[in-house]
């Protein structure tokens, strides 16, 4: 059933008039990235929020504290993606039966529990959210749409700082070269 969701999703999507100066095989190519995009977007912020919610140990209150905090700038993300596509004059398809079946991350894992098991798991998913990123960004370029590359861009920097803040917890001291 959750294959049928994305596929169904796919065939649903319209594209609407619209002014804007990028030709129509352009924008549905755009749109295929963004919607991409979008589903794991939502997946990884969904993931986050399990961290959130199950996180435990001496850590408790720091990593739940920030796991909400990337949840929200995620949800950030989530709408101005949304929002592209439907600029682009399409649909955004962004339920929660589309984003599991479209998102390009693995699965969280149930079982875990400390908190360098969360930190590990999410910055194993930010990694690879980041490298689609940048695959966006130079598709949507390749494509002639500078705005959805730079919006791109601007998911980018965060994506990598937040994906520093996750890995800094995971140094130990034999990690870091003398």
């Amino acid at each position: 059933m959750v294959a049928t969701a994305s596929r169904d999703a796919k065939s649903s999507r319209r594209f609407y008039p619209t002014r804007i100066d990028l030709a129509a095989d352009v924008r549905s190519q755009v749109v295929d990235i963004l919607s991409l995009s979008l589903a794991a977007t939502l997946d990884l912020k969904t993931q986050t929020k399990q961290a959130h919610w199950n996180v435990k140990g001496m850590d408790f209150y720091q990593l739940h504290e920030l796991f909400d905090e990337l949840a929200s700038e995620l949800e950030d993300y989530v709408d101005m993606v949304a929002e592209r596509i439907t600029a682009l004059g399409s649909t955004a398809m962004g339920t929660a039966r589309i984003a599991a079946s479209d998102s390009i991350l693995p699965e969280y894992p149930y079982d875990i529990v400390t908190g360098e098991e969360h930190v590990s798991a999410l910055a194993e998913r930010f990694a690879a959210y980041a490298a689609h990123v940048r695959t966006a960004i130079d598709q949507t370029d390749e494509l002639g749409d500078a705005d959805t590359s730079d919006l791109y861009t601007e998911i980018s920097r965060t994506i990598d700082k937040r994906l520093w803040f996750l890995e800094a917890h995971l140094v130990k001291k034999g990690d870091v070269a003398q």
